[in-house]
C-alpha cells in the first residue's frame, strides 16, 4: 500500500514538472513573439516609432503584424506616406490596431482640407444609419482640439496630429511643415491609450524631424491628462470659445436660415488652426423647408436623414496658411495661395496679415446648404467670421472676396 502511495506520488511530480516546463515553453514562445511583433513593427514605420509602445495600445498584447504592401510601410526617403499594424489576437486572425501617417507641405497637395467634400462630412451619412436627429452629434469626425496653446498640434478621441515646422537653416529637402499622425484603428480608445498615441506621435515626429535634417522646435506634451474630446453640439446661441462669434452674430443679424447648433474648440492666440461647426437641427430645417420653393424641398429631406445641412470656419496662420486647398472637381487638389481671396468647391476664403504672417480665413458649406443659404447670407456670414478673428488676432490687410464668389454657378 505504502509503495503504491510512492508511486503515485513520483507520477504526480512528473506531471507538474512536465506543466512547468509547458507554461515555460509558452512563456518562452510569447517573449519571442512580442519581441518579434516589435520587430516588425518598428521597421514597417522607418525606424520612427518604438514597436513596444505601439503593443502596449488596448491593454497590451503578445503579437501584431504589420502590413506586406508598399503603401501601407513608411519610407523616410518617400514622403507622404505610412505604416499600418494589426493586432493577432489569434492564429490567422487580424484587427485593426494603429496607423501612422506622415504628410508634408507642398505646392500640390494640401495639408489642411476645405469645402464639401465627403471627408470632411462630420456626420454618419450613410442611409442606412438613419437617426431622428443626425445632427446632434459629430459622431463621424468632431473638431479636433489643440494641444496645449495648439503649436505642437492637434487630438481626437482615437488620434494625434503633431505638427512640425522646418526653420530656415533645414536641409533643403525638407519640407516647410509636415503633420504626423499616430492613429488608433479601434473603437472606444481609452484615455490611457489616448496618451500613448500623443507620445507616439510626438516621438516619431523628433525623430523624423532629425532624420530629414528639419530644424523644428517641439513643445513637450502637457502635463496633464489629455480630456476626451466632445462631440455633442449645443444651442449656438449658447455658445462660446471659437464659435462666440457666430451667437453675437445671429443675436444681431436673426436666426434667419442659419445653423441653431455649435461644436466649438478652445480660442488660443498662439494656436496655428482654429475651427467652428455649425449645424442644422431637424426643428431648424423644419422652419426652412416652409419657406424653400418647390425645387429645394428635396434638399431639406435629405437634411433630416443623409445630407445634413453644415458650415465650418477654420482660420490657419504662418506655415500653415500655405497648406489649405480644396479639391476642385476634374482639376484635382488646388492649394490655395496665400494672400488671396475666393471660392471654390463649396468654400470660400479671405486673408490677412496676422503678426506680420500670412492668414486665411475659410467658411465651408456642405452639399446643397449654401444655395439654401443664398449669397447675401453667405457674404454677411463670412464677413462676421472673418472681422471678428482678425480683430481678435490683431490682422491687417484683410482681403476678402469678391460678391460675384458669392453668386450661385
Amino acid at each position: 500500500m505504502r509503495a503504491g502511495w510512492i508511486r503515485l506520488g513520483q507520477w504526480t511530480a512528473c506531471g507538474g514538472i512536465a506543466l512547468s516546463l509547458y507554461a515555460g515553453w509558452l512563456t518562452f514562445d510569447d517573449i519571442r513573439d512580442r519581441a518579434s511583433s516589435e520587430r516588425a513593427i518598428s521597421a514597417a514605420c522607418d525606424r520612427l516609432v518604438s514597436g513596444a509602445a505601439v503593443m502596449d495600445l488596448q491593454g497590451g498584447m503578445i503579437r501584431a503584424e504589420a502590413s506586406d504592401y508598399h503603401r501601407f510601410r513608411l519610407d523616410v526617403d518617400e514622403l507622404p506616406g505610412s505604416c499600418t499594424v494589426y493586432k493577432v489576437p489569434d492564429s490567422g486572425k487580424t484587427t485593426g490596431l494603429f496607423t501612422l501617417t506622415v504628410r508634408v507641405s507642398s505646392t500640390f497637395t494640401p495639408l489642411h482640407w476645405i469645402g464639401d467634400d465627403n471627408d470632411l462630412e462630420p456626420f454618419h451619412d450613410s442611409p442606412r444609419r438613419q437617426r431622428s436627429d443626425v445632427t446632434a452629434i459629430a459622431d463621424r469626425r468632431p473638431e479636433p482640439r489643440p494641444i496645449g496653446n495648439g503649436t505642437l498640434g492637434r487630438y481626437g478621441d482615437w488620434y494625434t496630429t503633431i505638427r512640425a515646422e522646418c526653420d530656415p537653416g533645414s536641409r533643403g529637402t525638407a519640407p516647410k511643415l509636415l503633420n504626423v499622425t499616430a492613429r488608433a484603428d479601434y473603437d472606444d480608445v481609452s484615455a490611457a491609450d489616448r496618451e500613448r498615441l500623443a507620445r507616439i506621435a510626438r516621438s516619431a515626429t523628433a525623430a523624423l524631424t532629425e532624420r530629414i535634417g528639419c530644424h523644428s522646435r517641439l513643445p513637450a506634451l502637457p502635463d496633464h491628462r489629455l480630456p476626451s474630446v466632445p462631440s455633442g453640439l449645443r444651442p449656438a446661441r449658447a455658445t462660446d470659445g471659437s464659435c462666440r462669434w457666430f451667437a453675437r452674430h445671429i443675436q444681431e443679424q436673426g436666426q434667419g436660415r442659419l445653423p441653431d447648433r455649435a461644436l466649438a474648440t478652445p480660442a488660443l492666440d498662439a494656436s496655428p488652426v482654429e475651427s467652428c461647426l455649425l449645424a442644422v437641427g431637424p426643428d431648424q430645417v423644419d422652419r426652412i423647408d416652409d419657406g424653400l420653393p418647390d425645387d429645394q424641398h428635396d434638399s431639406a429631406r435629405s437634411a433630416l436623414t443623409h445630407s445634413p445641412w453644415w458650415l465650418r470656419t477654420a482660420s490657419f496662420f504662418g506655415a500653415d496658411a500655405h497648406a489649405v486647398g480644396y479639391d476642385a472637381l476634374g482639376d484635382g487638389d488646388t492649394v490655395i495661395t496665400a494672400g488671396t481671396a475666393g471660392h471654390g468647391s463649396g468654400a470660400w476664403w479671405a486673408s490677412s496679415i496676422c503678426d506680420g504672417k500670412p492668414a486665411l480665413h475659410t467658411l465651408s458649406s456642405s452639399y446643397t446648404y449654401d444655395s439654401v443659404l443664398g449669397p447675401q447670407a453667405l457674404t454677411a456670414l463670412l464677413r462676421a467670421y472673418v472681422d471678428d478673428i482678425t480683430k481678435r488676432r490683431g490682422c491687417t490687410h484683410v482681403t476678402y472676396p469678391q460678391a460675384k464668389d458669392f453668386r450661385s454657378p
